[in-house]
């Protein structure tokens, strides 16, 4: 791993798996199913990496845990805007899988098989509390936050897991969630999601 670099993202990300509301995971308890089927996207806002700007990128990681997350053997598959230059793809590889420390380091220290790293086009949309991604003919996700009772958004802060560390993460629930790929397919809808800001750095 190399920490020495210049590293920086900021933007927004959400996840959706197939865990009920609120997803025990981030809590080190069992999945609700015995296993994790998620899906992670970003879009960074502001990026770079030793000068390299990844400005208004996108990127998403599928990911399959056969049990508690906590215990690692993960699955997984990086997904990377098709609008990335070469320069750019190499630099979002390399953070997103652990190279460069950070909090991206210690998500992919759970992973033990890699699927797979495709340039695809990935489409990111925000909406007052919804959030959707599309890669077509892989994946296609709707989430919508869940109102608290005092009016506002539900949020969960400082969990023991999380994709997230410099947010709370807005507690949300998937209108539909899609992805087949790699000989993996699932569709589901009324689980589990989260939304928030992200940065990440070394």
């Amino acid at each position: 791993m190399n920490t020495s670099t210049d590293w920086n993202l900021q933007g927004s990300y959400f996840e959706a798996c197939n865990c009920e509301t609120a997803c025990p995971c981030v809590w080190l308890q069992p999945p609700t199913e015995g296993n994790c089927k998620l899906l992670v996207a970003w879009h960074i806002d502001k990026g770079h990496l030793n000068g390299e700007s990844l400005d208004g990128l996108n990127v998403a990681l599928a990911c399959f845990a056969p049990g508690n997350m906590k215990d690692g053997d993960w699955e997984a598959a990086l997904y990377i805007d098709e609008r990335a230059s070469d320069t750019q793809l190499e630099a979002v590889t390399e953070i997103f899988s652990g190279k460069h420390g950070g909090h991206p380091a210690l998500l992919m220290s759970f992973v033990t098989g890699i699927w797979g790293i495709k340039k695809v086009k990935i489409d990111f949309r925000m909406q007052g509390n919804k959030r959707e991604l599309t890669i077509p003919d892989i994946a296609d996700i709707t989430v919508e936050s869940i109102q608290g009772i005092k009016g506002s958004e539900s949020t969960i802060d400082n969990p023991p897991l999380c994709v997230v560390t410099s947010h709370p993460s807005v507690v949300a629930r998937s209108t539909h969630y899609e992805f087949h790929d790699y000989d993996k397919a699932w569709k589901f809808s009324d689980r589990n999601s989260y939304y928030s800001p992200f940065t990440y750095q070394p």
